[in-house]
């Protein structure tokens, strides 16, 4: 018969056999699997396609310098004209008539000269001999001065009543393309009303309307390629003359022009043309779509601390891209960004890192 003390032993035996095969293993920590980045900030220079039509370096508005009728038009848009080519004629007939009334003031005034002189001649002879006095002599001398002051006079107005004449006349004063008519035969136009608009011969501009802010920055390089819209094969190279200061209240734009260095054939005056132009170089960070996500209302990504837990830090997005974004702020370099997986985290959960790259996620791509 057995003792207590073996019974005692035996009973604890099989209670902890039985103890251990009950005993489960405790799961593995889930762990969300990710894929990241690490941050390489690199010199980023926005580039901007611009479009905009070729300009004449000088363009002049073209008007009368009287008022009147408009009775004749010789020239229409396109066409092109030499200088002191007559452009468009006026009703000259109230113009005339003021040219005809100075023309008799200026024969009347000759005639009264002429008097005058015969009289002063007469009192210059007979004064030596006594037959007239000094005041009669005087007064024809007098006459005399002021027929001719007169007679001056006439002649000045007559001089600029041919001129006005000669005004309803719309001379061009260089050689150029008319671009634009604002005035039809038959329409009473008043002085300085422009009525063509003069593209001059010479050099010409690319002219471009660009939004303030791409401007925040101007290029280091100011040499562009220019090419034709309709066909980009055609292209010419240009340098940026003008910036203007003020910003357009209609269309909140800024006028920018470039000289183009040559005017290949194809590309004419009025030539729609567009242009690529790079701004100076910034670091920045350029990250695919899907690592950006928001943190309440501002941009932030997910980042992978030291801890391998991800936190949600905030950026500043520079631009947006076809499948990419440039981070202008928030990121100095070093930092792993999480550009797939973070659908589902929280700052501060522990995450796995996928070997792997995050074009292996890409369409085609073996995972």
């Amino acid at each position: 018969m057995a003792s207590p003390g073996l019974k005692t032993v035996v009973m604890l035996s099989l209670l902890t056999t039985l103890t251990a095969c009950g005993k489960k293993e405790a799961p593995a920590e889930y762990l969300p699997r990710v894929f990241v980045q690490v941050v390489k900030p690199a010199d980023y220079a926005a580039a901007v396609t611009l479009t905009g039509d070729v300009q004449a370096r000088v363009q002049t508005e073209l008007s009368f310098r009287v008022g009147g009728k408009i009775i004749q038009r010789m020239v229409d848009v396109g066409d092109r004209v030499s200088a002191r080519q007559v452009l468009a004629k006026l009703d000259p007939k109230d113009l005339q008539t003021n040219v005809d009334s100075a023309q008799a003031q200026v024969v009347a005034e000759q005639a009264r000269v002429k008097q005058t002189a015969a009289a002063f001649v007469r009192q210059q002879k007979l004064l030596p001999k006594g037959y007239t006095s000094q005041s009669e002599f005087d007064s024809a001398q007098a006459a005399l001065r002021s027929s001719q002051s007169a007679l001056s006079a006439a002649q000045a107005q007559l001089a600029n009543a041919k001129d006005q004449l000669s005004y309803t006349s719309l001379i061009a004063d260089a050689p150029g393309i008319i671009t634009e008519r604002q005035a039809e035969v038959g329409q009473v136009v008043q002085a300085t009303a422009p009525i063509f608009k003069l593209a001059r011969d010479g050099e010409r501009d690319a002219v471009f309307n660009v939004y303030e802010s791409l401007l925040s920055e101007r290029p280091a390089d100011r040499s562009i390629v220019v090419s034709l819209l309709d066909n980009p094969n055609i292209k010419t190279t240009g340098t940026v003359r003008e910036i203007t200061p003020a910003v357009s209240a209609q269309s909140g734009t800024v006028q920018v022009k470039v000289t183009l260095d040559s005017l290949p054939q194809g590309m004419q005056l009025g030539s729609v043309v567009s242009a690529s132009a790079k701004g100076s170089g910034k670091s920045a960070v350029e990250l695919p779509w899907s690592a950006l996500t928001k943190n309440i209302s501002d941009p932030a990504v997910w980042i992978v601390d030291d801890k391998g837990e991800a936190q949600l830090h905030n950026v500043t997005v520079g631009r947006y891209l076809t499948g990419n974004v440039i981070i202008s702020e928030g990121l100095s370099g070093g930092e792993k960004v999480i550009v797939a997986g973070g659908q589902l985290l929280h700052p501060g959960i522990k995450v796995e890192v996928a070997e792997n790259t995050y074009k292996d996620l890409q369409p085609g791509a073996q995972p």
